[in-house]
């Protein structure tokens, strides 16, 4: 009996806790299990475990923390690192930093001086006598007036002419570009430039010369070319279609421009002398002319490696075969010292364009120098320009003048004196009447051909910064009966071409008077291409007296000498 009360009393102090007694008893560890800690104390916390044993709790506790705290810590401490490293860095490049002074010479500060050279040999010559040039064309006569009175241009609401946006791709890299002849030949910058005014064209000289880029691409053969000359035909089509901003990316005219431009590379060859040359180029070369003339502009504007290629080789034929005298002649001659006038003016175009691009034969600069001496000292006489050294003055006086304009001497006495000779001259189809002379009107042996020169004078002269009066109005009175002759001219076909969005399109062209000699061999095309070219003239090429014209291009890219490797800068003048 006594043992077994004693079992009940100990069963009695065993008996388990209430929930509520348990509760009390454990109180202070649940709090400690639920205490909301703070970043730092949970970091110490699991830098204190981690410091345990491995089997202890305390450890396996740390674990688990360190992995939920690993995501915070990594969105605090990449950035930060990343951070560190970019000043770094920053600092390191920031130490090596160049700083370049470009100096690019303000309008008309200084001329460009001729050197005085050594003379060349003395050559007995005789003086030629006036002769025709024999570049000529046998077209129909037109019932066109000689002169068009100069009439005020109405003026015309702003119209924006949209022809297809001009793409330079540079696939070679150059040290420094200065485009500063070539003019903006943008869409919004041609409607600008023919909106109207006397010194502008208009929307009737924009729409003459669509028709006329429309009637070339209407005409052009299967393999890219123009009759009746293949070659010189196509390098005049090109500068036309180059100096409306159409390169081969061109929407309307893309195809046509790469077409053309493609007959001319594939047309080159060697003569028998082994000079380079074009299969097809008339005898006397002038074709070569203009085919260089027309890849060294081409290449300017699209960068197309294989229109330098070819440039480059006949540009140094031109170098190369210049007379003793600084001239050139038929066949690019450097034996004669005839000094053909009307041919060297093709060829200081060529020249120039080439210079302009950044294409630099060897001997460029002296053979410029070289030039512009011979203009000087044996092209020029009694106050113009002669076809042949020794001559009288004719009508490639503007030839000449724009020759001189263009290579950086605007400011010479002779281009002065020529400018003045050419005063009287308005733009005409016909031959002045008998008994006139240079001075009271335009020549008529070659009338489309001098304007083709006339017209680049007169604006270079006109719209240059600091034009006189007399240049100035030289330039509106011209350029008024311009406006007036040549969109009243333009043979209108009745067919028409799709445009750019695939609507009809009006298509037309020019014809010579029979008296016109110069475009006897390139035919209507020919007379299509100087007359657009003229219409142009508005946004083709700047006022060169705006620029260093003659020294627009820095060190060529093959010069030889040192370049930074981190230097690629393109001035747009």
């Amino acid at each position: 009996m006594a043992e077994d009360m004693v079992l009940e009393e100990e069963f009695v102090e065993e008996a388990p806790l209430s929930a509520e007694e348990l509760f009390e008893q454990h109180k202070a560890e649940i709090n400690a299990a639920f205490e909301e800690k703070g970043f730092f104390r949970r970091m110490k916390d699991m830098f204190t475990g981690l410091s345990k044993p491995r089997s202890s709790p305390e450890y396996k506790l740390a674990r688990i923390e360190l992995q939920r705290m690993m995501a915070p810590l990594a969105a605090i401490l990449l950035p930060t690192l990343g951070v560190g490293i970019l000043i770094v860095v920053t600092a390191v490049t920031g130490q090596n930093k160049q700083t370049i002074q470009v100096d690019i010479a303000s309008a008309q500060d200084e001329e460009t001086e001729l050197q005085d050279e050594q003379e060349p040999e003395e050559i007995e010559e005789q003086t030629p006598p006036e002769e025709p040039l024999d570049i000529t064309v046998d077209t129909p006569n037109v019932n066109v007036n000689d002169v068009v009175t100069p009439q005020a241009t109405p003026q015309n609401e702003p119209v924006t002419v949209k022809p297809a946006a001009q793409d330079t791709v540079a696939l070679i890299k150059s040290p420094v570009t200065m485009k500063s002849m070539t003019g903006s030949r943008t869409p919004g910058s041609i409607g600008r430039m023919t909106a109207g005014g006397a010194n502008y064209g208009d929307p009737n000289t924009e729409a003459a010369v669509l028709k006329a880029l429309r009637w070339l691409k209407k005409t052009q053969k299967p393999n890219g070319s123009w009759a009746p000359s293949p070659i010189s035909n196509t390098g005049l089509a090109i500068l036309a279609f180059l100096a409306h901003g159409e390169t081969p990316s061109s929407k309307e005219f893309g195809p046509t421009v790469e077409k053309a431009l493609q007959f001319l590379i594939e047309s080159i060859t060697m003569n028998k002398e082994g000079q380079p040359t074009f299969k097809g180029a008339d005898g006397n070369e002038y074709a070569t002319l203009i085919a260089t003339y027309a890849l060294c502009e081409a290449y300017g504007m699209t960068r197309n490696p294989n229109t330098k290629i070819v440039a480059m080789q006949t540009l140094q034929r031109i170098v190369d075969n210049q007379s003793p005298t600084g001239g050139w002649d038929y066949r690019i001659n450097k034996k004669s010292t005839r000094d053909d006038m009307s041919f060297a003016g093709w060829a200081l175009q060529a020249l120039k364009a080439g210079k302009m691009a950044g294409m630099h034969p060897k001997g460029l600069d002296e053979c410029i120098k070289k030039a512009v001496k011979c203009l000087k000292t044996r092209n020029f006489k009694n106050g113009g320009f002669n076809y042949t050294a020794g001559g009288g003055p004719t009508g490639l006086t503007a030839t000449g003048c724009l020759a001189m304009q263009l290579l950086g001497y605007m400011n010479e006495p002779e281009v002065k004196a020529a400018l003045d000779t050419m005063r009287a001259w308005l733009p005409s189809f016909t031959p002045a009447a008998k008994g006139k002379k240079l001075a009271e009107a335009l020549p008529g042996h070659n009338p489309q051909y001098y304007c083709y020169y006339a017209a680049q004078c007169k604006y270079q002269a006109g719209m240059c910064q600091g034009a006189t009066p007399a240049n100035v109005k030289t330039w509106q009175d011209w350029n008024i009966a311009m406006k007036a002759l040549y969109p009243r001219t333009i043979v209108n076909l009745p067919e028409t071409i799709p445009g750019p969005d695939g609507k009809p399109r009006k298509i037309g062209y020019w014809k010579m008077d029979k008296s016109e000699q110069t475009c006897q061999s390139g035919g209507d095309t020919m007379a299509t291409c100087l007359c657009a070219l003229q219409l142009m003239v508005y946004y083709r090429y700047l006022p060169t007296t705006q620029t260093k014209a003659a020294k627009a291009i820095t060190e060529p890219e093959d010069s030889g000498k040192k370049k930074s490797k981190d230097i690629d800068v393109e001035v747009d003048i």
